[in-house]
């Protein structure tokens, strides 16, 4: 679990501690001799941190003076022998391992702690101006930051990317294969900023009349710091993560000195076991138990540390109307939704505030990025559940909702009954609970009414109450006037009960009501989550109701990815070429300039060089591919790369569906025949899944059953070859995606909220196949549409296809039929494929009738497939369509997106370190 800031000149969760006085510096210079500026007592770092929070201010005593730091950093330059030095100095002083021998792993870790010295200096000053300054700062909380590896980032954010090469080859050794080296000597961990976390217990009512919630399960939960640096800049930031554990008290020693082992280091384990795995299955009570103290480890700690930084910074003066002009809270989709109520539980609870004064700061604090319409995403949690494990946060949200109601009611008044219940129902937080009381009779319902077997009769439900059945009839009003008479037994026939519905609580509204801004991550996205036209269709969330209750919420803020990894440092190659044709480097702080490549995108020479490029990486990726999969394939062949997440609405069948028929009629050419009418392709797939996804597990072994066949059979040799990169990461990313000259990003329109692949591979000169969904549909505005390989049915379209194929009348293409039964007839292996194939087949059901269209736009996808073979065949204007790719993907720089975010949801400005 991690929490960090999106915003690299404001601030992550920084340490909550005032830092030293260091200023930022590079490295110095003494007696002539250069080296690595560490200060350093008695083989100590100072690096110091002292809790103001609970001790008074203290100054800490730097053992070089201000102005002698900024005599050195002014006149003198880091070179490869003080960086050697450095690395040298912790191989020996700050030991993982044994001192005999330099290998491989303890330079690595020895760099990275030469690196993490230059960052602690940046990132103490950093923060040290923060507090003079008393800034506002925004929060990033988030479950997930898949940020890839450190070292090289580091390196070249600090401009030293040349010296520390350098330096290592001196050593023995090369960055890049230093840099290979997996570990995590980043994390700093902060024993002195520490926060409970209750679970379980019960809320009762103080004598002040306060609620307070006691007993149950206590844990810590310890920060643990990542330092984040920025591009030619001093500024440092941290990722903050969260780690938990429990108090020593907590040992049962009396149980271990028994022999009950397990059972003395339960209460350790069980707070360990929060942080052991990310979204654990869910599947279990025991499953959802975990992840939902996961979100909520998450948004405790993070938010006990946001407030204690507010309260330091205000010396004892807390001004608590300020709170929201000092703090932005951005929630990552709906998984730190508890900020809300326990942002609320603090202010009231522990801070003493009024329910409106409390509300009325969380609503300006906090923001909501929706990521996705997928229902998965928009979390839904049991109110059972959540009531038992965080009682005190389901009444808050319990007022909130009631709160919401009211606000409901006061725009739309109850002069239609009908409509105002439509609109409660669908934006309550609370699904299938009762009504507050003050609103029970607000939707009462016609008393219910039971049916006799013996005529058309009608009774009340209640028993007490009888009336005659007919003018002529009389009903006695008790049974023991029927004694003795000889009448027609009736029966009453009672209406079979409809299931009881569970009791949820609907995260994603929780979000929309308690924060200030909601935001989309594409334009398409943005007004899909707007758009009532979409609802019922895809039987998902859509936020129109409230988009007309608060209009000014909604938003679109268009994802972007950062130049820096994705073209300047995971392909220097490219990077080169690009600042020789526009004559700077400019072009990685401000992307824009990536445009001015348009003007060459016809020349000869630029062209050549580009496909030297090109195929350099295509070579790195051939060794990787052989490594660690054995498949030898040709770097002359097309890379055609699809990576993401395994999900049937990104379609990766239609993908490898697409490549079993290729593969089916080249079987059915001779060799020259197949060799005229198909470019040779590599096609590489790598993403993972959710681990109880079983429909995502079926796909994946149908792509490794596909790609053993066709990478075996000596008819095709290097004309196809299909690979499942296993272990897929950010690593691997930073290798495939410069090679890459075809990329698909199929999804079925209207499911793809953004994506960001999509962006790195054009920025890195990859064409895309794709349909006009998520960030596609901008990403071809820029690139130019003759340069995006465009295909399938669009968003507007899809809910009369869905009604279409449920009321029996679509009519599949027979080339998908002809595959459906390729794949059944055994050819690639003995797995039994009919429920992979059976979720494409069938009108209606859970699991079937192809919800995500595949059959639909399989035509649309093999035709456009054939335009790809033919564009492809001409290489200058392959090329040139992958010139204009990266000048076209100026727009989708993260600079862009965060830029936006501050101005128009945190309202923060950057800050520059002096």
């Amino acid at each position: 679990m991690a929490t960090s800031s999106c915003y690299a000149a404001m601030a992550a969760l920084s340490h909550r501690h005032r830092c030293s006085n260091s200023r930022p510096i590079d490295f110095i210079c003494r007696n002539g001799s250069c080296k690595l500026f560490l200060t350093r007592r008695r083989m100590r770092r100072s690096f110091y941190v002292k809790s103001v929070s609970s001790e008074p201010k203290q100054k800490v005593i730097d053992p070089i003076t201000e102005e002698g730091i900024h005599s050195y950093q002014s006149s003198f330059t880091p070179d490869a022998a003080s960086i050697a030095s450095s690395i040298k100095y912790h191989s020996e002083f700050t030991p993982l391992f044994s001192p005999e021998h330099f290998e491989l792993p303890k330079a690595f870790f020895a760099t990275a702690q030469s690196v993490r010295d230059a960052l602690i200096i940046n990132w103490n000053a950093t923060y040290d101006l923060y507090e003079k300054m008393n800034v506002k700062q925004a929060y990033y909380l988030s479950m997930e930051f898949l940020q890839g590896r450190a070292l090289l980032n580091s390196i070249g954010n600090l401009e030293l990317t040349g010296e520390y090469a350098e330096a290592l080859e001196k050593l023995g050794h090369t960055l890049e294969s230093v840099a290979s080296q997996m570990g995590n000597p980043w994390e700093i961990v902060r024993n002195d900023v520490s926060y409970p976390v209750k679970f379980y217990g019960k809320v009762v009512t103080g004598s002040d009349g306060k609620r307070r919630w006691i007993g149950g399960e206590d844990i810590v939960a310890v920060a643990c710091d990542v330092p984040i640096p920025g591009y030619k800049t001093k500024t440092t930031i941290n990722l903050r993560l969260w780690s938990t554990k429990v108090s020593s008290e907590q040992f049962d020693l009396y149980a271990f000195n028994t022999g009950e082992h397990t059972k003395a280091c339960e209460a350790q384990a069980n707070a360990e076991k929060i942080c052991y795995i990310l979204y654990p299955g869910d599947e279990s009570t025991e499953g959802k138990i975990l992840r939902l103290k996961q979100q909520y480890t998450l948004c405790s700690a993070s938010l006990q540390d946001i407030i204690a930084r507010f309260e330091r910074r205000s010396g004892g003066n807390e001004i608590w109307e300020e709170f929201p002009e000092k703090v932005a809270v951005q929630m990552n989709d709906t998984h730190p939704t508890l900020c809300i109520p326990e942002l609320m539980r603090i202010l009231m609870d522990l801070k003493g505030m009024s329910w409106e004064k409390a509300w009325s700061i969380t609503q300006r604090t906090v923001a909501y990025t929706n990521h996705t319409v997928l229902p998965e995403a928009l979390e839904k949690w049991s109110y059972e559940l959540m009531q038992k494990l965080l009682p005190r946060h389901v009444e808050i949200i319990e007022m909130i909702d009631e709160q919401l109601i009211q606000d409901i009611i006061s725009e739309y008044g109850t002069s239609d009954p009908e409509m105002l219940e439509k609109k409660v129902n669908a934006m309550r937080i609370l699904e299938n609970v009762d009504l507050p009381a003050s609103f029970a009779d607000l939707f009462a319902k016609p008393e219910e009414i039971l049916i006799h077997e013996t005529s058309d009769e009608v009774v009340p439900a209640h028993e007490d109450e009888v009336v005659p059945a007919h003018e002529d009839e009389v009903v006695p009003a008790h049974e023991d006037e029927l004694e003795g008479k000889e009448t027609q037994e009736e029966k009453v026939i009672k209406p079979e009960p409809a299931p009881i519905p569970p009791k949820m609580v609907r995260m994603a509204n929780l979000c929309v009501v308690g924060g200030h801004a909601v935001n989309g991550v594409a334009e398409i996205h943005s007004e899909i989550v707007k758009n009532e036209v979409f609802n019922d269709f895809f039987q998902r969330f859509s936020f129109v109701k409230f988009l007309q209750l608060w209009p000014e919420k909604f938003q679109n803020k268009t994802n972007g990815v950062t130049p820096r990894r994705w073209i300047q440092f995971c392909n220097p190659d490219l990077s080169t070429i690009i600042t020789k044709w526009i004559a700077t480097e400019g072009w990685v702080l401000n992307t824009e300039k990536l445009a001015e490549l348009r003007k060459f995108a016809d020349n000869e020479d630029i062209q050549m060089e580009w496909r030297a490029a090109k195929r350099s990486n295509k070579i790195k990726v051939a060794s990787f591919l052989k490594e660690k999969t054995g498949y030898s394939v040709s770097p002359d062949a097309m890379f055609d790369i699809q990576v993401k997440r395994i999900h049937e609405y990104k379609r990766q069948l239609l993908n490898i569906l697409g490549i079993v028929y290729r593969y089916k009629k080249m079987k059915e050419m001779t060799a020259a025949e197949r060799k005229e009418k198909f470019v040779p392709r590599v096609c590489i797939f790598g993403g993972k899944a959710f681990s109880t996804y079983v429909q995502a597990k079926r796909i994946v072994k149908f792509i490794t059953d596909v790609g053993a066949t066709i990478n075996h059979d000596p008819d095709i040799g290097d004309l196809l070859k299909v690979v499942f990169v296993p272990d897929y990461n950010v690593s691997v990313a930073e290798l495939l995606i410069p090679a890459s000259e075809l990329s698909q990003h199929i999804s079925t329109a209207g499911m793809e909220a953004s994506g960001t692949s999509n962006m790195k591979f054009a920025m890195n000169g990859c064409v895309l196949i794709g349909t006009l969904d998520g960030a596609n549909v901008e990403i071809r505005q820029e690139v130019g549409e003759d340069n995006f390989f465009l295909f399938g049915a669009q968003a507007h379209e899809i809910a009369a296809l869905r009604k279409e194929r449920a009321e029996g009348k679509f009519i599949p293409d027979e080339r998908f039929e002809e595959v459906k039964e390729f794949v059944r007839s055994g050819a690639f292996g003995p797995y039994n494929y009919d429920e992979l194939m059976g979720s494409l087949e069938g009108n209606e059901g859970f699991g079937c009738a192809d919800y995500f269209l595949v059959g639909k736009d399989f035509p649309s996808y093999i035709e456009c497939q054939e335009k790809v073979d033919h564009a492809y065949r001409d290489q200058k204007r392959w090329t040139k369509m992958s010139i204009l790719n990266t000048a076209g993907s100026y727009k989708f720089s993260s600079d862009r997106t965060i830029h936006e975010y501050a101005k128009d949801i945190w309202s923060i400005k950057p800050i520059e370190l002096p």
